[in-house]
């Protein structure tokens, strides 16, 4: 079954069963590998991306569901000439990763909430920011969202917590 929809930007027709998760399409059919698999349920996260603006795991997500929708990747969120978007950066300047396994999910889900609230409060971090680092970089993940909505000095509060 043809299905159209568009990714980061750009219109896009793939052939697959109407119950193939959006995951699958996304990294087999349009090798888009930056939404990783994680647990296949849609508790972990590692597989968020936007459909429509809306924090979305696409694991659970028939990729039949996303006909005439849109869907932004974590390789859609970068500008066109390469600059980071202000998560990704201050994500590289928070030094997040460890695996890095869960960023491209965490980073998805950090970029909802910021288009949704503006400048998070803590509270709201904690609500929004429920996918899982096995990691445990959680300190450096709000640190990140702090820098990325300008709100350094409470960045800089945190990072000294977290010694």
């Amino acid at each position: 079954m043809a299905i159209a929809f568009s990714v980061n930007g750009k219109q896009v027709s793939v052939e697959a069963e109407a119950d193939t998760p959006l995951l699958w399409v996304l990294r087999e059919d349009l090798e888009l590998t930056g939404t990783k698999f994680g647990c296949g349920i849609a508790a972990c996260g590692a597989c968020s991306v936007h459909v429509d603006g809306q924090l979305t795991r696409s694991c659970s997500v028939p990729v039949s569901d996303i006909a005439g929708k849109a869907v932004t990747t974590i390789e859609g969120l970068k500008a066109e000439d390469g600059t980071l978007h202000a998560v990704q950066q201050a994500w590289v300047d928070a030094q997040v990763p460890q695996c890095g396994y869960c960023q491209s999910g965490q980073i998805m889900a950090a970029v909802a909430l910021i288009e949704r609230t503006g400048t998070p409060s803590d509270a709201q971090i904690d609500e929004a920011m429920t996918n899982i680092c096995r990691c445990g970089t959680y300190p450096r993940i709000r640190q990140a969202i702090l820098a990325a909505t300008g709100q350094a000095a409470k960045a800089s509060a945190t990072t000294q917590g977290e010694a």
